[in-house]
């Protein structure tokens, strides 16, 4: 079955690919809800969330077999994304940690690998096991998350760390820190910004300005938040472990915010004033 459209971002390659994708954080890790997840999965695989991410940390690796059972007969159609550990970063580490994920996603390459946050390993640890990974063709891009401006400044300096496709962040109405410095040098830079938790897991549903947004474009809160998101030129990677939530999620990708709605939004949600240090969950 080939995938509808749900908008696309560029990266810096050119590559087009899918704007709205799917988060899997904590997915995994209770039998009674499997079936209902990997339902969930591939229904937002045919209808055009195709950028599917995971990662080594989520439930211990648990995700990952997840995701490889969903995605039997889908992968063809689905840019996969997973994530190294820090601990396990220098350069052999992330040969390995890549090869134990390929592994349980039952796939034997990742379209983007991710360094998961930074740690003890020097960036051109991880940077030398990625080329590594490059020219064995077990990884087509690469790319980082929660790195902050410093930090990728730092990468860029390094040989081969102009190659960096993706910065995947916490990014949301209520986490805007990185509209005053991150969000501006990456486009300068042309990298791909990825949004985690574009939902706040949630938490900002509640607030009354979001919830009267959404009633005047007789959207949900969730459609409106991640529409916002988008509008932003980022990618957006909500997780849902339900067809109901995914078929929601995937109503935000047409959904236009007017300027009403964005000086509603930017009031209760203001954007930064100053640098602050990037927020993580």
């Amino acid at each position: 079955m080939s995938a509808e459209s749900a908008g696309t971002i560029a990266l810096p390659t050119g590559e087009e690919i899918a704007a709205l994708g799917q988060g899997t954080w904590y997915l995994g890790e209770d039998p009674a809800r499997r079936a209902q997840e990997i339902a969930a999965l591939r229904l937002g695989v045919d209808l055009g969330m195709t950028v599917v991410d995971t990662a080594e940390m989520y439930g211990g690796g648990a995700a990952e077999e997840l995701v490889g059972e969903a995605l039997r007969g889908l992968r063809e159609e689905v840019f996969l994304v997973s994530k190294v550990l820090p601990g396990h970063a220098d350069r052999k580490g992330t040969v390995a940690a890549c090869e134990a994920s390929l592994r349980r996603l039952r796939t034997e390459r990742l379209d983007l690998y991710l360094l998961h946050w930074r740690g003890r390993w020097p960036l051109e640890e991880t940077l030398a096991g990625f080329t590594d990974l490059m020219a064995a063709g077990k990884i087509r891009h690469w790319g980082v998350s929660n790195l902050d401006v410093a930090d990728m400044a730092e990468l860029a300096t390094l040989p081969g760390g102009d190659a960096v496709a993706v910065d995947q962040v916490l990014y949301n109405l209520s986490r805007r820190g990185i509209e005053w410095d991150l969000l501006p040098w990456c486009r300068e830079a042309e990298v791909t910004v990825m949004a985690y938790s574009p939902i706040e897991q949630g938490r900002i549903l509640q607030v009354e300005a979001l919830g009267a947004v959404a009633r005047t474009l007789g959207a949900t809160p969730a459609q409106v938040a991640l529409a916002w998101v988008l509008r932003q030129g980022v990618v957006a990677i909500p997780r849902s472990g339900s067809p109901d939530h995914v078929r929601q999620n995937r109503g935000a990708a047409d959904l236009h915010l007017p300027t009403e709605a964005l000086d509603t939004l930017d009031a209760a949600f203001p954007s930064p004033r100053g640098s602050t240090p990037l927020e993580m969950l």
